[in-house]
């Protein structure tokens, strides 16, 4: 325990119904920081009023964790202001107020002139390697929100190896600061009191079964896996995928309609289930008995999903993208992002391998991961408020 008061530092609230993936990395943030650095930082959420109530309680309760309300974090209310003038004055005004050391900005600018030491986290640049996945206003706002972050003379904040170095070909004569900040999960002991098998027969599973816990995105990849299952029943063999994750894409709100329509067009039903955005302690539960979890995602900056079956040790099947080689270190089966029979392939194999139900517990070496990650965030923080 430090004798020091807490850092502390601020991040702007991300719903999980938007972006399950940036609210578990804020979670799973908050939990190995309380843990591992116990009484050195003090993370402060701010909300608008219109966040989800839940989300911001179960965030709340993680130790250290502190709430603060303010319309100032409702949208970006403060965004032109921030742009032309250069400060978000209520937003830094409810900073000042919180007292806080450090801004994290997470999809958000808070303008050139902030007084407040800032990181910008940059989770991916899908927009420059996927251009075609985002509407062109969606796509110039993102790189000029970016922009503005690096102009800013923000610490830059990446997730893996494979961002570095697409940030590197994609602005070479950037001089700010840089760092990479691998995530890793540690799963809740509240959340693995759920029993696997009633969870698995609640949702009408079979014993064997794989699992895809990815939102509907279009870089997720959804598509494959549906032309997979159809390869699968062409063959006579009896796969089942279920899927878990929200379906709205503020770029594409008919996506997944779309797959749910090819769904039924060819009789894919009893193989393709989707469940919804369920509980954590139900994504824990069906991710540590499932024959394999699965992830065909053209795009990723760092998987939370590879990291949360990592920590179970979870036979994953995952899409021959860089980032997915540097999270596994070939501990994997890998496809092409375009390849449905390769991935039809694996699912067979690992079907044909399963031996009914097996429940797996988080492995012995997770500590020494998270505390890693920790420890790799707390060193970005230092070089952020010395600069």
């Amino acid at each position: 325990m430090t004798s020091q008061a807490p850092m502390r530092i601020a991040f702007n609230y991300i719903s999980r119904t938007l972006w399950a993936g940036g609210y578990n990395y804020q979670s799973n943030l908050f939990a190995a920081l309380a843990r591992f650095r116990p009484g050195e930082f003090a993370p402060v959420v701010f909300a608008g009023s219109g966040g989800d109530a839940k989300e911001l309680a179960e965030l709340a309760a993680i130790p250290g964790v502190e709430l603060v309300r303010s319309d100032a974090f409702e949208g970006q209310p403060e965004l032109t202001r921030a742009l032309i003038l250069g400060l978000a004055r209520d937003a830094n005004a409810a900073f000042q107020a919180a007292r806080i050391d450090v801004v994290v900005e997470s999809a958000r600018f808070f303008g050139w002139r902030l007084p407040i030491p800032a990181i910008a986290w940059i989770p991916d640049l899908q927009h420059r390697s996927l251009p075609h996945l985002f509407p062109r206003a969606a796509r110039w706002r993102r790189e000029f929100g970016f922009r503005m972050q690096i102009g800013g003379r923000r610490t830059i904040m990446l997730s893996s190896e494979s961002a570095l170095h697409d940030f590197r070909a994609y602005y070479p004569r950037v001089k700010n600061k840089v760092c990479v900040v691998r995530f890793a999960t540690q799963p809740q002991l509240t959340a693995l009191n759920t029993d696997p098998a009633g969870v698995i027969a609640g949702y009408g599973l079979p014993q064997s079964y794989f699992y895809l816990p990815n939102q509907f995105y279009r870089h997720k990849n959804h598509q494959l896996v549906v032309d997979a299952l159809t390869i699968l029943k062409q063959r006579g063999a009896d796969v089942v995928v279920c899927a878990s994750g929200s379906t709205q894409d503020r770029r594409e709100p008919g996506y997944y309609d779309q797959v749910n329509a090819e769904v039924r067009k060819r009789g894919l039903e009893t193989h393709f289930r989707h469940v919804g955005i369920i509980p954590f302690p139900h994504v824990y539960a069906l991710l540590r008995a499932a024959t394999a979890m699965v992830n065909p995602s053209r795009f990723e900056g760092w998987s939370s999903t590879v990291e949360e079956a990592k920590s179970f040790g979870v036979p994953m099947i995952l899409s021959d993208i860089d980032v997915h080689r540097e999270q596994t270190a070939g501990a994997a089966r890998y496809f092409g992002v375009d390849d449905p029979v390769a991935l039809a392939d694996h699912l067979f194999d690992a079907s044909q391998q399963a031996n009914g139900l097996v429940v797996r517990n988080v492995v012995p070496q997770q500590d020494d991961n998270v505390s890693a990650f920790a420890a790799s965030f707390a060193a970005t923080i230092r070089q952020a408020v010395r600069r």
